[in-house]
């Protein structure tokens, strides 16, 4: 439900971060849905191996038809939906039809290519679609589709933290990683909780809910902290009642990735061969058994001739 990378996702390079910093997101629309893309953002193309986050919703409760996202094409990363509000069906080329509900991970990996399409129902209709770049073992790979509808909860502190990938403070996700990172859904019940943070991990939290002091810094839902390597702890703040972030967070992926529209590769070269493979309905993403239009992609900016 997230993408397709735009011009100024495409601007973004990874930076050295010399300590804590806010970045505000930017407002753009998936499928007729408004969300808040955090992230790639100016300087910061990637946090550990998470490459993409979009803040989807929420939906409008005028405006009651679903959110719609014909099939479309991916190669090189694994997409994680998650779910605050309502539902959504997923269908790929692998045969998977699979409805997704809060607290459910859907975790897509697209390998050398695969297709999918999301129906989304509103209203309420909102989550967080995340993006995981695979590193150079795995992204040539078979695709793989799973579904996890029991994940670990812990306590720590005032918070409650729901571990959908990787593991904190002894909570370890049943979803497949390729690289060593962690995604946690938090709560935060009183006004101050420190966390554990793996000191070899960059990471990213990410407001849902209400108002948080990340360090020096104080960010609302559509903004992002991001807090280098080299942290142990990280105490989070808020005044509000049950705030709500996501906390991201992985080692430094040590590869320099190429985005975009749907595609996370290394070069020019492989985009556009993803492209023109897409284009010319080739067998390397399958068929998707989705009622929705299929998406055409852009011509990429770079390609003088579309033959």
């Amino acid at each position: 439900m997230s993408g397709p990378v735009q011009e100024p996702d495409r601007e973004c390079h990874d930076e050295a971060l010399a300590g804590v910093e806010a970045r505000e997101g930017r407002r753009t629309s998936v499928g007729g849905l408004d969300v808040a893309r955090v992230l790639p953002t100016k300087g910061r193309r990637t946090v550990g191996a998470w490459c993409f986050v979009d803040l989807m919703g929420p939906a409008d409760a005028e405006q009651p038809d679903p959110m719609e996202v014909g099939p479309h094409p991916h190669i090189g990363l694994s997409t994680a939906t998650w779910l605050l509000e309502g539902e959504a069906l997923h269908t790929d080329s692998l045969g998977t039809e699979q409805v997704i509900r809060p607290g459910q991970l859907n975790l897509m990996t697209a390998g050398a290519g695969i297709a999918h399409a999301e129906l989304a129902a509103r209203p309420p209709f909102r989550g967080a679609q995340m993006w995981i770049a695979q590193p150079e073992g795995t992204r040539h790979g078979a695709a793989a589709f799973e579904h996890h509808g029991d994940l670990p909860e812990v306590e720590v502190g005032d918070a409650t933290l729901l571990v959908f990938a990787g593991a904190v403070a002894g909570a370890a996700s049943p979803a497949r990683t390729d690289t060593a990172l962690v995604g946690v859904d938090a709560t935060l019940h009183g006004t101050r909780t420190v966390l554990p943070a793996d000191a070899a991990f960059e990471h990213a939290v990410i407001p849902l809910d209400g108002r948080l002091k990340v360090g020096p810094e104080v960010v609302e839902p559509g903004w992002l902290v991001l807090v280098p390597a080299g942290v142990g702890e990280l105490p989070v703040e808020s005044q509000d009642r049950d705030a709500r972030f996501l906390l991201l967070g992985g080692e430094p992926l040590g590869e320099e990735v190429a985005m975009w529209w749907n595609f996370v590769a290394r070069d020019r070269d492989e985009l556009e061969a993803a492209w023109r493979d897409w284009r010319d309905r080739t067998d390397r993403f399958g068929e998707v058994p989705s009622a929705l239009e299929r998406i055409e992609a852009p011509t990429p900016p770079w390609v003088r001739s579309p033959t």
